[in-house]
């Protein structure tokens, strides 16, 4: 080929063009398996560099979670025992409530029972007991510290209370 420069080499699959621009271009046919293989390099590459960016994505978003866990695990505990001394504080409420001022009743007629309700106080009990009184009256009540607000149990209860959906009942155990 080097000796004849007069003529164009022609590569197998490329036609030549008559006239002076002498301009060659490949078939159509010839055109396909580049263009493919140049598709799936492009995809395999363009594959390559997402995958490579989300893992590193995914890489600053594991060490950012693990510096918040960091962080907010002190505020986590600090916010537990604060609620735990709350709880405390309550119970120790519910506990004293009758001997605080503004209880309203005598404490020796107040029975604490916890759950569900705190206490029921058998308003008159002590003066019954000296014989200084013919009556008495049952409250159900219940303490709340802060802004505290009665359970769904409690409310039920305090519901059939107003409704006077109460009864006394007597138990009678045979002797053995």
């Amino acid at each position: 080929m080097a000796g004849i420069p007069h003529m164009l080499w022609v590569p197998k699959g490329l036609k030549r063009i008559k006239g002076s621009a002498r301009i060659l271009f490949m078939a159509i046919e010839d055109l396909i398996v580049p263009v493919v293989l140049a598709l799936v390099a492009g995809f395999i590459l363009g594959y390559c560099y997402v995958s490579a960016r989300i893992s590193a994505i995914e890489e600053r978003m594991r060490a950012e979670l693990e510096a918040w866990k960091l962080e907010a695990a002190g505020e986590i505990r600090k916010d537990s025992v604060n609620r735990s001394r709350s709880t405390l504080k309550g119970k120790i409420a519910e506990q004293m409530a009758p001997i605080l001022p503004g209880f309203g009743f005598s404490p020796a007629d107040a029975r604490f029972i916890g759950s569900p309700v705190d206490y029921i106080i058998f308003d008159g009990l002590t003066s019954v007991s000296d014989d200084r009184a013919d009556e008495i009256s049952i409250v159900f009540m219940d303490v709340k510290k802060g802004t505290g607000s009665l359970t769904r149990t409690q409310r039920l209860i305090r519901d059939a209370v107003e409704r006077k959906a109460i009864a006394w009942k007597t138990l009678r155990i045979a002797d053995e």
